[in-house]
């Protein structure tokens, strides 16, 4: 069979979904605004050594946690991604909840960069009103979206192509400036390192509050799960964009975040700032001033829009994709189910487009808290979603071995199991706990402050025990789990 026509065990979708296009989604992925703009906040707050310790522990649990994405990704390729997974080796009930959650996760993300890029657009255009291109860029993503689902490649990977070079860019120039080779405003070196109490100038509070910031930079990477539903090859092409996630974090995160310590000290008190409203204090902006580019923020103003518009993009696809699939699998009106002839689900995708208006108008028109709740449910279910990862992995792998299948049989193979995603669980679960520890290192706990910040938890465990309760369903033991045989076309 065609690769290029083959559909998924879901009718309809189209495997159009290049290596290239995977690859860019998963180099693109958690390149955004937490790198080109909260970055200088990080090591503000943290001191250098504790931002580049930081990214770098965050970044190896999310190297487990998308190794273990991948493992499941490549031997069993599905638009629902980790919602399938969660059903067929946790549990029914936990399944439908991490599908319900990912999408209203993305819905108001997408609401969320609605409200980022009117405040980019701001800069050239400050006489504009702010709704104007937020409804532009409404109709763009799903433009991107309504299309095809090569479209939607074509895009993420350009968009993901200019984040990249971007990054390559400031990385050599960066070292140029290092190395003396460059000379610039400012003084850079280890120097910047040894100021005050650098390089953990923060302590372990303020590691931990980094973290947190960091993690959230991350969120994204979980995309090509997603993706994986309508790749060629999933078999082939999946390890293959797992295997740059460790390169990737390495390079553009821990590198860049080394290069800005080394340019600029931790006490420049433009490094406080991590708001889209003012590019000029981005600490990508600030470097490339020092080296003599005088139109750094145009550049990075418009490199940022990229960012937003990414996100956006990704955001309208992973849950358009997720819903979609929860009305496959009759966990969502079957309205939500039917595709277009180019295998686009349209109506998931109108439905999504609503909710992130909607949560938009609210942000705009409405009651500002409403929106600021919606905004943090939807950051903890980002974490959730994680966790739902390493949990389902755990319990595929054991069941899979427990069943007598061999594991060299598989497309592609996690390593360090059983530590990778034990490792994963265990610092997500962490974070995502500790999110507002200080609320409760008061003198009067601020319980408007813990409910804000934790109401993404207790409308998870809802959803689930609610679905649980009302099929009586049940954890899904080793033995009794199902693996389908692995396609020739896919391996």
């Amino acid at each position: 069979m065609n690769n290029n026509t083959k559909t998924t065990d879901k009718p309809g979708l189209k495997r159009v979904l290049k290596a290239r296009h995977l690859t860019m989604i998963a180099i693109g992925g958690s390149i955004g605004t937490g790198l080109f703009v909260a970055s200088g906040a990080s090591i503000s707050q943290a001191g250098p050594g504790g931002a580049l310790l930081s990214y770098a522990i965050i970044g190896l649990m999310v190297y487990f946690l998308m190794t273990s994405l991948g493992e499941l990704a490549a031997y069993m390729p599905v638009s629902g991604s980790f919602a399938t997974y969660g059903a067929k080796y946790v549990e029914e009930g936990f399944g439908f909840a991490l599908g319900w959650n990912y999408w209203y996760n993305w819905a108001v993300t997408i609401a969320v960069d609605l409200v980022a890029a009117q405040l980019v657009m701001g800069y050239w255009f400050p006489d504009v009103p702010g709704w104007v291109w937020s409804c532009l860029f409404l109709a763009v993503i799903f433009l991107l979206n309504v299309i095809s689902v090569k479209g939607f490649g074509e895009a993420e990977y350009w968009f993901s192509l200019i984040k990249v070079v971007t990054v390559v860019i400031f990385i050599i120039v960066g070292l140029m400036m290092v190395t003396g080779i460059l000379r610039g405003a400012g003084e850079g070196g280890w120097h910047n390192w040894t100021i005050g109490g650098a390089p953990f100038a923060g302590g372990f509070s303020a590691m931990i509050g980094v973290a947190m910031i960091v993690g959230f930079s991350f969120q994204g990477t979980e995309l090509i799960g997603i993706a994986a539903g309508e790749s060629e090859n999933p078999g082939k092409n999946i390890p293959r964009a797992m295997r740059q996630v460790f390169w990737r974090i390495l390079l553009f995160y821990v590198l860049a975040i080394l290069i800005i310590s080394l340019l600029l000290p931790y006490t420049d008190p433009r490094l406080l700032h991590n708001d889209v409203k003012d590019i000029s204090v981005s600490p990508f902006t600030l470097v490339f001033q020092n080296a003599g580019l005088l139109s750094a923020a145009a550049v990075m103003n418009a490199v940022i829009l990229t960012a937003v518009l990414s996100a956006g993009n990704s955001g309208m696809y992973a849950s358009t994709r997720m819903l979609f699939t929860l009305a496959q699998e009759g966990k969502a009106p079957k309205i939500f189910a039917r595709l277009t002839a180019n295998g686009v689900p349209r109506n998931a995708l109108i439905a999504t487009t609503v909710i992130a208006a909607l949560c938009f108008l609210s942000s705009k028109f409405g009651n500002q808290t409403v929106y600021m709740w919606l905004l943090n449910t939807s950051g903890m279910t980002g974490f959730i979603a994680w966790l739902g990862i390493a949990i389902s992995h755990y319990r595929f792998r054991r069941g899979y071995v427990a069943k007598g299948h061999n594991l060299a049989d598989l497309p592609y193979r996690a390593g360090l199991f059983p530590l990778g995603p034990v490792f994963a669980f265990v610092l997500c679960l962490i974070i995502t706990l500790g999110q507002n520890y200080q609320a409760f290192m008061a003198d009067t706990i601020d319980w408007y402050g813990v409910a804000a910040t934790y109401i993404g938890i207790p409308l998870f465990l809802v959803i689930w025990l609610g679905y649980k309760w009302t099929r009586g369903t049940r954890f899904v033991k080793y033995h009794e789990m199902e693996f389908p045989a692995i396609s020739k076309s896919d391996s």
